[in-house]
């Protein structure tokens, strides 16, 4: 589905999965991909990139779909806060050509759409970080997880942001043809692993889209001392205000407490530990503040689903882990 402002790579990111596995398999791959939009005239995309539909949705309003894919698209506010697009007429759409679809895929924040449609109620869901807890403010009948990287809930599939709408589309590949077929996409793709539905978006999102003078202040002071022990106390000493107010302050800009704020950076520094220098897992822990290698692990497997070993070895898979890492 097209519409005015749509992320580009909503778009263009399944179609090229699709069109790559015809050319893994050398034969006609099942997939005949649509753009469809309310006329056929071009489309101009939220990266200023025009689209020329192939259908209008009246055109396929009677149609059997197979898989119709609700991509999204988002504003910026002035004071750089993000809001997902919601177009009622785009919503109308989407209501009625889900009903004429085998399954239903969302793509970012393409799943404020299929919420708005009714078509997330008693189901858990994802979407990009940044409008996770929108969506689940907005929609209290979803359940919203904004973890995985994709899920499914029956014929509806939901996807997290950016890239991730490459994980989705190959796991739609290997539900029509098979784990292999989609391993082959993921090669010709340089994806260095095809990640299953379970994994975590793994940049933790510890930098709200916007945040107050005084939250950036306290974000940079835990930034500048992850190394030590950091306390509510000290927070609110710091921010020259109370236990109770640092917290309300926490869940209402970042929406985690001080303590899970803090436990996100640690593992944040300690993924970009792990992508960008050769430590030891004993010398890392020890910088962000985790104090032993256990510590670490258990955290990256709360917050990433993996262990710290596994993330290095899937995002510097040339490095050989040392005996003490």
């Amino acid at each position: 589905m097209l519409f005015d402002g749509v992320d580009l790579l909503d778009v263009t990111g399944p179609p090229e999965v699709f069109a790559l596995l015809g050319r893994d398999l050398r034969r006609d791959p099942g997939y005949r991909v649509l753009l469809a939009a309310e006329t056929i005239d071009p489309v101009t995309t939220g990266a200023g990139v025009k689209v020329i539909p192939d259908v209008s949705f009246s055109d396929i309003a009677d149609r059997r779909i197979d898989t119709l894919i609700v991509p999204g698209s988002v504003t910026i506010d002035r004071d750089h806060r993000v809001h997902p697009v919601i177009d009622p007429a785009v919503v109308a759409w989407v209501r009625k050509l889900a009903y004429r679809s085998r399954r239903v895929t969302s793509v970012c924040v393409g799943a404020h759409l299929l919420a708005e449609a009714g078509l997330l109620d008693g189901k858990r869901a994802t979407t990009h970080w940044s409008t996770a807890r929108q969506l689940a403010a907005r929609y209290p009948a979803v359940d919203v997880d904004p973890d995985p990287i994709f899920i499914r809930e029956g014929n509806v599939w939901t996807g997290a942001g950016i890239t991730a709408c490459l994980d989705l589309a190959l796991a739609l590949v290997a539900e029509d043809f098979g784990e292999a077929a989609a391993m082959g996409v993921a090669r010709q793709l340089v994806m260095y692993l095809k990640r299953p539905s379970g994994q975590s978006q793994f940049s933790v999102p510890v930098e709200p889209a916007y945040t107050t003078r005084r939250m950036d202040d306290l974000r940079h002071y835990v930034t500048a001392n992850l190394r030590r022990k950091i306390t509510v106390a000290e927070l609110a000493a710091y921010a020259h205000i109370s236990d109770r107010q640092l917290t309300r302050i926490f869940q209402e800009e970042t929406g985690m407490t001080p303590a899970v704020y803090i436990d996100h950076a640690r593992v944040e520094r300690a993924r970009n530990g792990l992508e960008e220098t050769e430590e030891t897992l004993d010398r890392i822990a020890d910088a962000c503040g985790f104090g032993s290698v256990a510590t670490l692990i258990r955290a990256f497997r709360r917050r990433l689903g993996i262990t710290p070993s596994e993330y290095r070895r899937r995002f510097r898979p040339t490095l050989q882990e040392s005996p003490a890492g």
